[in-house]
């Protein structure tokens, strides 16, 4: 038949990848090792850490979903970006955006402080340009940003980083390959803390690599191979089985947000609200940061955490969270402020979700004046 739709692909992802039983769901492989027919001779599968058959579903559907020629998949969001920084020699410079989550800021800066590599900041990512040294090797862009939602023309950034023969990765946790596909604009690697909206069920821990050049994708499997931060069986399966369902949730998600953000926009304790347009993500900020704790203390659908992308709707408070790390004075540089909180919204009934916040607000509002 002709090619089937993204949303037909993943229903269907691992189906019929075992014949011999006809599973409808895929088997989980949890052996560490496996035979060899004879000397020197192999199923395709010798060690875990090297290749795992179900891990190979998982990848093979990565790979698919983000338009490229090989998918990785990795213990962690940040064993991802690691992998994906791995392939570079020591002493390389990179081009980053400046709004970035806070564990990827404290990664480069620890690259930084042991010597490995040297980063560059830019508030705008067009603007690389000026930043490119003669060691430049690749720039490194999250689109919409984390957590004032800006968005990157990754087509535009790719023309220029191509120019200069630099590599272009596009961390795509926040829109995914349904709203947005990096590799299809230019970009060369794309990275995921699939923990979050490709797991979608906040209960695994997972990262993902993709690659369209057949080059890259051969030194990311020798890096992954060697280094071992693949992911283990047990989660590939529950990823695959998260995807199945990647695109009705983002419908959702993306449903729930716009009707957040309106609701937002006309809150009288509200400052300003971040929000690309699309997505399920949005963040915003306070008149007074003052009401903060009581709104938090006073909510009962949303829960206040730091991760993101799951069923379940998320408020977290990047200054103490997620952006902790970040040195005050840089992150209020660009914005990321101590009255900003961001959500991401779940599944759930959006009038439920409004009503909350609306009652949330109410309280801290009384507080306020008592």
């Amino acid at each position: 038949m002709d090619k089937i739709s993204i949303q037909s692909y993943l229903a269907q992802l691992g189906n019929r990848k075992d014949p011999k039983t006809g599973a409808v769901s895929a088997p989980i492989y949890l052996s560490t090792a496996y035979g060899h027919p004879g000397l020197g001779q192999s199923t395709g599968y010798d060690y875990t850490r090297t290749a795992n058959p179900t891990r190979d579903i998982l990848q093979e559907g990565l790979a698919v979903l983000e338009n490229g020629v090989q998918g990785f998949a990795t213990s962690s969001g940040m064993s991802a970006i690691q992998l994906a920084f791995s392939i570079f020699p020591v002493n390389s410079h990179f081009v980053a955006s400046r709004d970035l989550y806070g564990g990827s800021f404290r990664y480069f800066q620890d690259m930084e402080r042991k010597g490995f590599y040297s980063f560059t900041y830019v508030d705008d990512p067009i603007d690389i340009a000026s930043a490119i040294q003669d060691n430049t090797a690749a720039v490194y862009i999250e689109t919409p940003t984390n957590p004032l939602m800006k968005e990157t023309d990754i087509a535009a950034v790719a023309e220029i980083a191509k120019k200069h023969g630099l590599v272009v990765i596009v961390d795509n946790t926040f829109y995914t390959p349904l709203l947005q596909r990096p590799l299809d604009l230019g970009a060369d690697i794309v990275v995921h803390s699939a923990t979050k909206y490709l797991g979608g069920h906040n209960d695994l821990l997972a990262g993902a690599v993709v690659t369209n050049d057949k080059a890259l994708g051969e030194q990311l499997a020798f890096q992954l191979n060697t280094a071992g931060g693949t992911l283990d069986a047990f989660d590939c399966w529950l990823l695959v089985r998260g995807m199945k369902t990647l695109p009705l949730r983002m419908k959702q998600h993306q449903a729930n947000a716009k009707a957040v953000v309106a609701y937002l926009e006309s809150e009288d304790l509200i400052k300003s609200v971040y929000y690309p347009g699309k997505g399920g993500m949005l963040s915003f900020t306070l008149h007074d940061k003052a009401y903060i704790p009581a709104v938090l203390d006073a909510l009962n659908i949303f829960t206040f955490a730091e991760s993101l992308g799951g069923v379940e709707s998320l408020i977290t408070y990047p200054t103490t969270q997620t952006h902790a790390d970040i040195p005050v004075e840089i992150r209020e540089s660009y914005g990321l402020t101590d009255d900003l909180l961001r959500i991401s919204t779940g599944i759930e009934d959006p009038d439920d979700l409004i009503a909350d916040l609306r009652q949330a607000f109410a309280k801290a509002a009384v507080t306020a004046k008592v």
